[in-house]
């Protein structure tokens, strides 16, 4: 998703100012206010400084909202003021400040039916989707997993000082039939290690993470989607040693939405966890 933000922010007309991205997932919602609208020094404990928010810090460009869906009903009420009226109040100000910005936002959450069920102003719903594009997930783009992994290997075959590699057949159908959850940042992190361990001139399955190839099965419907999801958390937790901000960037969320999959799926993380 911040691809594709990156990509419209760099073909628009203001792209030669700033690009500010905001993950509200991962920001508890007294800190997200401060940080979308920034906060006059004094305003709280340890605001020993005025601050300006990311809108403010956007100006003349745009601001990419990641996993709107996430953010409470009182922030819902300032960012639709914010985008009405192209003002801000700082936390602890008085005075409105003037704002130039377009914004970008993005969510895995079904938004209308969080309307529905009224988590999810429907008016700041419809402030926001006058221009809606649908990302299919990686599982449903066919040979784009093959395409962008012969992509990857390229890159960090040449970053990191390796020979040409290619993908054997069956290193091939074992990247087809992942489902990919994480997205292009799985596939990327993936395609990363196996250049880093594998053999030139080929890249091996026994190169690729265990979580690609013993991971969820290629054959729909033989789970349940959320079974398929707990199971390859559990792997990715497992890979990385249960550090909570590895196994997010692998699965391509944020700590906060992966924190709460792993109370829903009955996770524990270790004490020792990242």
């Amino acid at each position: 998703k911040e691809l594709i933000a990156k990509a419209l922010h760099g073909a628009s007309r203001r792209r030669h100012c700033p690009l500010v991205v905001v993950h509200c997932g991962a920001l508890a919602p007294t800190l997200l206010e401060s940080e979308l609208f920034g906060h006059e020094k004094g305003a709280f404990t340890g605001a020993a400084y005025r601050h300006k928010g990311k809108f403010e810090q956007a100006e003349g460009g745009t601001v990419f909202l990641d996993e709107i869906g996430d953010v409470t009903a009182q922030v819902q009420v300032e960012l639709l003021r914010v985008i009405e009226e192209k003002r801000v109040t700082r936390v602890g100000g008085k005075d409105p400040v003037p704002v130039d910005f377009r914004v970008v936002a993005a969510t895995n959450h079904d938004l209308l039916e969080d309307v529905r069920a009224g988590r999810f102003r429907e008016d700041l719903f419809y402030r926001l989707n006058v221009v809606h594009l649908e990302l299919p997930p990686l599982r449903h783009r066919g040979d784009d997993v093959l395409l962008l992994a012969e992509h990857f290997l390229e890159r960090f075959a040449t970053s990191l000082g390796r020979p040409r590699l290619t993908l054997s057949d069956a290193a091939r159908a074992a990247l087809m039939h992942h489902t990919w959850p994480g997205n292009v940042r799985e596939l990327q992190n993936a395609v990363e290690r196996a250049v880093v361990l594998g053999t030139p001139p080929t890249i091996e399955v026994r190169d690729l993470p265990h979580y690609v190839t013993s991971g969820t099965p290629a054959v729909p419907g033989a789970r349940s989607l959320d079974e398929a999801e707990r199971a390859h958390i559990g792997v990715v937790l497992d890979e990385s040693g249960w550090n909570v901000s590895r196994a997010a960037r692998i699965l391509e969320i944020d700590r906060g939405t992966l924190y709460a999959k792993m109370r829903r799926y009955g996770f524990e993380r270790p004490a020792d966890g990242g």
